[in-house]
């Protein structure tokens, strides 16, 4: 497997290196010349996935993908996941999200860098032991699949949120969208 990673400007001022914005994983499929390609961004959905990949697997030549939502708004956007994880399974065509039974109970552990890579690991051919060695201070719901709902900093932190007008907003909060209904008339008549 192949991962290339782009980053952009600093999240805060103190910080040491860019953010991840993109990344591109190249999966070789078995027995075969050809590959499938996982793209993921970072930009805040609905315009941008915000999924951090935790497990590639193949299971009868197929691939399938568990990843984990990247922060509140990505874990609303993809409908409060407990536990909190986004499957996808290739269908020759191209990654279909598929629920928690359908995905292959022998694929268990993570088995690529969680994340961005330690720096002396974000080039060349990663071991297992690196692998592991990298991933060793997730959360254990990072490490292994869990197949039951978990109370996690996702799962018990995130306040609901629904997408509305181009916002980001509590599911019952009249001010909000009472502002977005102004907004969005406004700009109508402009």
């Amino acid at each position: 497997v192949e991962r290339t990673q782009i980053y952009g400007s600093k999240p805060t001022i103190d910080s040491r290196e860019g953010r991840l914005l993109e990344e591109k994983w190249m999966l070789p499929l078995p027995g075969s010349k050809q590959q499938v390609i996982w793209e993921n961004n970072f930009r805040m959905p609905p315009g941008g996935q915000s999924l951090t990949l935790v497990l590639v697997g193949f299971v009868d030549d197929v691939p399938y993908l568990a990843t984990s939502p990247a922060g509140c708004i990505a874990y609303n956007h993809w409908g409060r996941p407990n536990p909190p994880y986004v499957f996808f399974r290739h269908d020759g065509k191209g990654w279909k999200r598929i629920p928690l039974v359908e995905f292959p109970m022998q694929l268990k552990e993570a088995n690529v860098v969680v994340g961005r890579p330690k720096p002396p690991n974000r080039s060349g051919v990663l071991t297992v032991a690196t692998v592991q060695e990298d991933n060793r201070l997730l959360e254990p719901h990072h490490r292994v699949i869990v197949r039951e709902p978990i109370k996690v900093a996702q799962t018990v932190d995130c306040e609901e949120l629904i997408y509305y007008k181009e916002a980001w907003i509590m599911p019952n909060d009249p001010i909000a969208r009472g502002l977005l209904d102004r907004k969005s008339k406004s700009n109508n008549t402009k």
